[in-house]
């Protein structure tokens, strides 16, 4: 019995929320669809809609990887390390994209969870790779704590995005600029 034997359940719960929000979030992308997108969106698209996807699928990812049947946590705990730093890198990229759109100004909400939260979840990813070997105990709950951290981050970018699309967008889309109404 490895010390991730008793995190099975906890993983297939996490792993197929993160599964159903990525499928739920392209049924959302394609009812936006016909809203008309203006001057920047791609460059917006790729610093708020790519990241929620890429937190949905680390946690997928992650989910998978604690679910094979390690026969010790060394492995797994290399694999999540390397999803630890390469979720940092990411985390930078997202920040740079962040600063470069044109189409939305961001406020601290926005770097909360679009830059310092993430770069919190994957810095612990990484930081409990490295406790592994010594605290496996520890550094599953760690690992626990920053799975959850991601999906909550992309479940309140989803909702962000889609309240923005819906109250904002579709309302200034269905307004012509200069109405009253």
């Amino acid at each position: 019995m490895t010390a991730l034997s008793g995190w099975e359940n906890f993983y297939v719960i996490v792993g197929s929320s993160a599964g159903a929000l990525i499928g739920l979030q392209f049924v959302v992308i394609t009812l936006i669809a016909d809203i008309p997108i203006g001057e920047g969106a791609a460059q917006a698209g790729h610093a708020f809609g790519t990241p929620t996807i890429v937190h949905f699928g680390a946690v997928l990812l992650l989910a998978g990887v604690l679910s094979a049947p390690w026969h010790g946590i060394a492995p797994a705990a290399v694999l999540w390390g390397l999803m630890g730093l390469s979720g940092v890198v990411y985390a930078a990229i997202v920040a740079r994209r962040l600063r470069r759109q044109t189409a939305y100004k961001p406020g601290f909400e926005d770097w909360l969870f679009h830059v310092f939260l993430p770069f919190a979840g994957y810095i612990t990813l990484s930081a409990c790779a490295l406790a592994a070997r010594s605290h496996s105990a520890e550094a599953l709950y760690g690992v626990s704590a920053a799975a959850l951290l991601l999906l909550f981050i992309g479940i309140h970018n989803a909702w962000d995005a889609v309240t923005y699309h819906v109250f904002v967008q579709r309302r200034n889309h269905r307004q012509p600029s200069g109405s009253d109404k």
